[in-house]
């Protein structure tokens, strides 16, 4: 990727990836919206702005890798393949539907692009800690990037991961917390709470940064760092980004949109 960072592209890019996701889950009626939406700018600064990649060569052993490790927001991840050209946007219509390859969690080789299996919480920096040794042995380059939810840091495997990432200096690893505050019943805050997260990673050995997970201009610095360490970028989101009635309710991590709430949300993302 060139350092160059077009805003307006990828404010656009971004626009048409939640638009997109808006439309599979209200067509499936499924869950999962509003994790998705707060996710849809840390996708796109990855795959418009920092992953070195190629669509059409998805297998490339050079490739950067993605961890979609809070899996229940494949729905973001699928919009933002397809948008990046990974495969047709036609594919998209079959979200949620029998025999579909659009799962309602990250399958691995399901469809191009498609890195991993993510289902429950807390395990895709374990994940993304073996591939970056693989890659770091292999010598090619590669780094991986995993992106994961605020609330599967509850998680004891993350921490273990964490550890050992350190401990064996793995530089090539970045890991993006969607720090959206919410999970499925409740804010992070009253179920458990996480806070002081920059000082926990710190701790942990990690270069750490705190960025508003929304803005490009600081996404995709705050991503593109390489260090000598491993590398966490706390992505400060809000559930629901960009329709007004989703926005911090975390009743919207299961909600699915009715007729008349499909129809506000894509009038609030033209």
């Amino acid at each position: 990727m060139t350092d160059a960072i077009d805003t307006k592209a990828l404010i656009a890019h971004a626009k048409n990836i939640r638009r997109t996701i808006v439309e599979m889950i209200y067509r499936a009626k499924c869950s999962h919206i509003g994790c998705s939406l707060s996710a849809a700018d840390i996708l796109t600064a990855l795959y418009f702005g920092v992953l070195r990649l190629d669509p059409l060569n998805p297998n490339d052993p050079n490739r950067d890798r993605l961890i979609m490790s809070k899996g229940h927001g494949v729905a973001a991840l699928y919009a933002t393949l397809a948008e990046r050209g990974f495969f047709a946007r036609d594919e998209l219509d079959l979200y949620g539907t029998d025999g579909t390859r659009l799962a309602n969690h990250v399958v691995r080789n399901a469809l191009p692009g498609m890195e991993t299996s993510n289902g429950s919480g807390g395990h895709g920096l374990s994940l993304g800690i073996g591939m970056a040794i693989a890659v770091r042995n292999a010598g090619n380059g590669a780094r991986v990037f995993v992106v994961s939810g605020d609330g599967e840091l509850e998680e004891g495997s993350v921490w273990e991961a964490l550890l050992f990432g350190s401990h064996h200096q793995l530089a090539n690893v970045t890991m993006v917390v969607d720090q959206n505050g919410m999970q499925s019943e409740g804010s992070t805050e009253t179920i458990v709470d996480i806070e002081p997260l920059a000082d926990k990673f710190h701790a942990f050995g990690w270069d750490v940064a705190v960025i508003n997970g929304h803005d490009f201009t600081q996404l995709i610095p705050a991503m593109r760092v390489s260090g000598s360490r491993p590398r966490v970028v706390i992505a400060k989101t809000t559930k629901g980004k960009g329709v007004s009635y989703m926005e911090n309710k975390w009743q919207w991590h299961n909600g699915s949109p009715n007729d008349e709430q499909y129809k506000i949300a894509m009038e609030e993302l033209l």
